[in-house]
């Protein structure tokens, strides 16, 4: 049962409730009948609120940190709210868009070829670790960068949302959650991401960043790789948490593509909050010692919360040993990634 059709599922169960005992309290004077219906309602909202086990959550993470504690990992951050994804769930993503193959998987496959080779995927890593279910996702990258100015002069194109509708449906099919990945270009966190307030406020849909992307010194996107700082990371998660707390969601995950330590910078002034999952994800492409050294440096020397890791088809194969990094190898690196992305 999706989140969608719990949340439904309760509210419905409530009001049903609440109206057959009415009916058969018709006989009993006004006050009593009232009296014990409001009563019995409240035991059924309390024995529906959702609890955090804290005692998993913390196995979960010393897991993570191969049950080894240091002065970086685990992170000391916040429980999350209950209702979090991480880390109880690894998920496991495909990224993309739908307008071109040359973006990633996402758009490379008819879709129902997609979805079976990401549900093969999901079932590998089931498989390959026991002890965390592995979910899917579809990293759509609902912002792109460009590499003309078009009509705004901001260097990006924003995904109309008949897309986005498409990418969702496709999501409920197989039961997964969506992630919309922002490129800025030449605008910035504050113009783009208000603009998708209303697929960020559905409980299944979650948000990334790609600072490679975001072109604060002016040069074209894909001339140099560009940044951001810990000021535009806690935008993000500001906006989050507001959405969080206003619609009363569960947690929300923001992604953070990152492969070089310039990309982040400021990163110890990050600020997670109960309200949204930080993964700062490896999505450096290359030879299997190449995208581990990459990973060290910009993931492992810089704790924020949760890590995440991303495998190319094409890219990661083109040099020797020519192979995908195996979930054996990844599971190895410390922390153990909890986002697995393919592109």
């Amino acid at each position: 049962m999706t989140k969608y059709l719990l949340y439904t599922f309760i509210a419905f169960s409530l009001y049903s409730c609440k109206q057959s005992l009415s009916e058969s309290k018709i006989s009993q004077p006004y006050d009593t009948a009232e009296t014990e219906i409001d009563t019995l309602v409240a035991e059924k909202k309390e024995a529906v609120i959702p609890v955090l086990d804290t005692g998993l959550y913390d196995q979960k993470m010393a897991y993570l940190s191969h049950d080894t504690i240091t002065s970086k990992w685990p992170p000391k951050t916040a429980y999350p709210l209950p209702g979090a994804i991480l880390p109880f769930n690894r998920v496991i993503a495909y990224y993309g868009n739908l307008y071109t193959s040359g973006m990633g998987i996402l758009g490379q496959k008819p879709s129902e070829d997609m979805l079976a080779k990401l549900q093969s995927e999901v079932e590998y890593w089931n498989k390959a670790d026991t002890t965390t279910k592995a979910i899917p996702a579809l990293h759509y990258i609902a912002v792109t960068a460009q590499k003309s100015p078009g009509k705004g002069g901001k260097y990006r194109l924003r995904m109309p949302d008949t897309q986005i509708d498409q990418v969702l449906e496709l999501s409920n099919s197989i039961d997964a959650i969506t992630i919309l990945d922002v490129q800025v270009g030449h605008s910035t966190l504050q113009a783009e991401i208000p603009e998708l307030e209303k697929y960020l406020s559905m409980p299944d849909i979650h948000l990334g960043i790609d600072p490679e992307w975001a072109m604060n010194t002016g040069h074209v996107p894909g001339k140099k790789i560009g940044s951001m700082n810990a000021d535009d990371i806690n935008y993000c998660i500001a906006y989050l948490a507001d959405l969080v707390k206003k619609k009363n969601l569960p947690p929300k995950i923001l992604v953070v593509h990152r492969f070089t330590k310039g990309m982040v910078t400021e990163y110890k002034k990050i600020k997670t909050c109960p309200e949204v999952q930080v993964v700062m994800s490896m999505d450096g492409f290359g030879f299997p010692a190449k995208k581990v050294n990459s990973y060290k440096n910009a993931i492992t020397n810089e704790p924020v919360q949760f890590s995440g890791f991303k495998l190319f088809y094409k890219n990661d194969v083109q040099s020797s040993p020519h192979r995908l990094m195996s979930a054996k190898e990844i599971l190895s690196l410390h922390p153990r990634p909890i986002y697995i992305q393919y592109q």
